[in-house]
């Protein structure tokens, strides 16, 4: 009985723990800024997998956990230090964030550094297939970036034509305000586009559409254009993919 009390204790005190990291890591991220998500580099990666160890053994611990977390707050400082560093110099930027890396330029590639670059020829392909290029005569250059993603510069008369070739002015294209999603209205988006409810309300009924509950996603663009997209309950019928 008293086995049984000390392990439910256990228990609870992992959950404890491990909810507790989850709350650190949050707070950390969003202080270290959202580059840590979306464009890792190298030290951004080191970083990220140790803060999660650590949140991991803090999660686990049934003694100590206030060691785990001064080192997940360490880190975390060590990070925006270095983006402050990063700001402010650029050798050390160059050093710690790395140098991009040119593969491919004016129809030759460079072997010396793919092995830099820790690539060989067939992941190269890969990376370029992945942007669209399975043809790499259509490509004038293609660099390496610090964070690991291959920016392609294509041929000039290979690339789709802009307005500006043909001398065409388009008007510019503004986001699209969502006003309606999973069925309830965003009033300050629909606000901002300058409308109110019976203006929506009127537009949903030239839909066909008499409860907004039915309504997935709606958006409004800068022509007071509304877009609405209806909740379809089941399974695609004609799945091309399957």
């Amino acid at each position: 009985m008293i086995l049984g009390g000390f392990l439910m204790m256990d228990i609870i005190h992992i959950i404890l723990t491990s909810l507790g990291s989850l709350i650190v890591l949050f707070i950390l991220t969003k202080f270290m800024g959202y580059r840590q998500i979306s464009q890792l580099s190298m030290f951004d990666y080191i970083n990220g997998i140790t803060i999660g160890s650590i949140a991991a053994e803090m999660a686990t611990s049934l003694e100590n956990f206030t060691e785990p977390l001064v080192a997940m707050i360490v880190y975390t400082i060590v990070v925006v230090l270095t983006s402050k560093i990063n700001e402010k110099s650029l050798v050390l930027r160059r050093f710690i964030t790395g140098n991009p890396i040119i593969l491919l330029d004016n129809g030759q590639i460079y072997f010396d550094n793919l092995k830099r670059a820790r690539l060989d020829l067939d992941e190269f392909l890969i990376r370029c297939r992945n942007s669209g290029y399975f043809d790499i005569s259509k490509i004038q250059t293609a660099i390496l970036e610090s964070n690991g993603k291959v920016s392609i510069l294509p041929v000039s008369a290979d690339r789709p034509a802009t307005p500006r070739d043909m001398n065409l002015i388009p008007a510019q294209e503004t986001m699209v305000a969502n006003v309606i999603m999973d069925g309830e209205i965003l009033k300050k988006n629909l606000q901002h586009t300058g409308n109110d409810e019976k203006w929506l309300n009127n537009q949903l009924k030239s839909y066909g559409v008499s409860n907004i509950s039915d309504v997935f996603l709606a958006t409004c663009d800068s022509n007071n254009k509304l877009n609405v997209y209806i909740k379809i309950e089941g399974p695609m019928k004609k799945d091309l993919l399957v």
